[in-house]
């Protein structure tokens, strides 16, 4: 058995509203395999919306984090994600993390 984060995308529909929130949750799973554990994590994603007017995009995404992991220590890397892009930096964090309309806040520099 070891241990996986499966990271699944979530929409907020609201018939009132012309934009949409998106929700990507990680979450972290014993089990088998990466089938498994996508398979929890979608289970879990149902449960996660149930009588809500969040829905289940369907998209899993899953890391192998390793078999060995007793204890989550600082710094333990839980997800990761490779992409091609033609992008100059800036450009690519603003198209893919930073477009302006994430729910976040500001943080300042120490």
């Amino acid at each position: 058995m070891g241990w996986y984060s499966v990271r699944c995308v979530f929409q907020l529909v609201d018939a009132q509203e012309s934009e949409s929130p998106y929700e990507e949750r990680i979450t972290l799973w014993q089990a088998s395999d990466f089938e498994t554990a996508i398979e929890l994590a979608e289970d879990e994603a149902e449960e996660y919306i149930e009588d809500s007017q969040w829905v289940y995009l369907g998209l899993a995404q899953c890391f192998y984090l390793g078999d060995d992991i007793n204890v989550i220590l600082s710094g333990t890397e839980v997800y990761s994600l490779i992409r091609n892009s033609d992008l100059p930096p800036e450009e690519y964090l603003d198209t893919f993390f930073d477009t302006g309309n994430e729910y976040q806040r500001q943080v300042e520099d120490v």
